[in-house]
């Protein structure tokens, strides 16, 4: 805990944003971090709750009042220290985690948790500043080779700990970099790719070999890559995006958002986008769905000079204000307003899409209607909507089957994903593994890297017989 009445005297203040006008003309961060005066005084705010339920809402079993004790009292090394025992890469999440170990903090019941999400990102950023971040290769090789193939968090996550185990760890990306959707899904406004550049630096002093542009099942099979290491992991994530078979979905100006958000990181770090551009310059969007995915949509719109933007999402709106007694300290199902939506967008809520016109090929507007609680549509309510680009952003439903996963055979749950349980994380083919995305379907970036770390755990006691690696 933090001072034992700390949360009695000081008042929550996160980090606030630059202002819209200025940071919608760039793609960089904009979040302004507190000084170090005024984070320790935020963490002074942990109080002595008994039970610290933040550790129920953290994926990663972060140890929050500990490093929130820590830097109260200025012992930023041994924060780094802890935060990084159970978190290979708190830069990620000090950034894009939404905090569900906020929602879950005791002083969440008065709407005023401690700002755990701004003081885990301020410890590492202060590591990497003071150069307390360094390589930490094996003192001793093991001899075994392992393959992850894809090189998303549950990858990077896996292939760290692995290393450091003392194996020989080789990372397979089909893109130009590692970084999996941290790099080509996440905008740079939320998080620069420097952070992710100088972690594979870290990792490559580490041993692990990166092999991009290598596409598994395109470029090399994956009885190669089983014939070639001791153990497999696939990590490749939760690609299939869902669609929308509705009339005119074939227009041109039709396209789901992982499409148009690759692209964009592709051009702020100089990549060749390849294919035909996808851009809102001048045109009216509609993003259909209303989750991270659809924010994210809005704000490179916003960024690229949309001359408007407006988000459909079929679900009902949900309460500004959940009801604490019945949901803490669970995550709340209530309206959230992202830093996108603040910068320039309309959202309807309870609208469902039915269609699409076009001329000449070219989408013109979309069709809707709007829907009750059961999701039928309202006679009566039906509208449309100005439309130049259409996103899809309505999630992913599984890992893509065809190629590799087929070629391999390995079984699937019922929902299309890799099957395998999180205790040995093995999927039906020997010496193969599966974690993250891949394995549990379309998550959050620290379910990634928990699961990375757990898989890296049990292919390492799967290699040696017994593992010292942190479950």
């Amino acid at each position: 805990m933090g001072k034992v009445t700390g949360f009695l005297e000081i008042d929550r203040q996160d980090r606030k944003y630059r202002p819209a006008s200025d940071r919608i003309r760039h793609y960089r961060e904009f979040v302004i971090p507190p000084s170090e005066p005024a984070l320790r005084e935020q963490a002074a705010r942990c109080m002595d709750c008994g039970i610290p339920f933040c550790h129920n809402g953290c994926p990663v079993n972060n140890q929050i009042p500990d490093w929130n004790d820590l830097v109260y009292n200025g012992d930023w090394e041994t924060a780094l220290a802890n935060l990084h025992s159970t978190n290979n890469f708190p830069e990620f999440t000090g950034r894009i985690c939404p905090a569900p170990c906020e929602a879950s903090c005791t002083l969440n019941l008065i709407d005023a948790p401690v700002t755990i999400k701004s003081i885990e990102c301020a410890i590492i950023d202060h590591g990497w500043e003071k150069g307390l971040v360094q390589p930490q290769p094996p003192a001793v090789k093991t001899g075994r080779r392992v393959a992850i193939i894809g090189s998303g968090p549950a990858g990077l996550a896996a292939a760290q700990q692995l290393a450091r185990a003392g194996h020989d760890v080789h990372v397979y990306e089909k893109n130009a970099r590692p970084g999996g959707l941290l790099r080509y899904g996440i905008p740079d406004f939320k998080l620069e790719k420097r952070h992710i550049d100088r972690r594979i630096e870290q990792m490559r002093a580490e041993g692990v070999n990166f092999h991009c542009n290598v596409h598994v099942g395109v470029d090399v099979t994956i009885d190669e890559i089983l014939s070639d290491h001791d153990a497999v992991i696939l990590a490749g994530g939760s690609e299939k995006p869902r669609d929308l078979q509705a009339p005119g979905r074939e227009l041109d100006g039709v396209h789901f958002a992982m499409e148009f958000l690759p692209q964009q990181n592709r051009r702020v770090s100089g990549e060749n986008t390849g294919g035909k551009p996808i851009l809102a310059t001048g045109k009216h969007v509609v993003v259909i769905g209303g989750g991270d995915t659809g924010s994210d949509c809005i704000g490179t719109s916003v960024r690229q000079g949309a001359l408007s933007v407006t988000q459909l999402e079929i679900m009902p709106q949900p309460p500004v204000k959940e009801n604490k007694l019945l949901t803490w300290p669970d995550w709340p199902m209530k309206l959230r307003t992202s830093s996108s939506h603040e910068e320039g967008s309309e959202r309807a809520f309870s609208v469902s899409t039915t269609g699409f016109t076009g001329e000449n090929g070219v989408v013109k507007a979309v069709k809707c209607v709007r829907v009750g609680p059961d999701f039928k549509p309202i006679p009566g309510t039906e509208f449309e909507l100005k439309a130049d680009l259409v996103l899809l952003a309505m999630g992913f439903v599984q890992p893509v089957h065809e190629g590799m996963l087929d070629s391999l055979g390995v079984a699937y749950d019922p929902r299309g994903n890799v099957a395998a349980d999180v205790i040995s994380y093995k999927t039906s083919k020997e010496k193969v593994f599966a974690a993250g995305d891949m394995r549990r379907g379309q998550s959050l970036v620290v379910w990634a890297i928990r699961e990375g770390r757990q898989c890296a755990r049990a292919v390492d006691q799967y290699l040696m017989g017994h593992s010292d690696l942190p479950r």
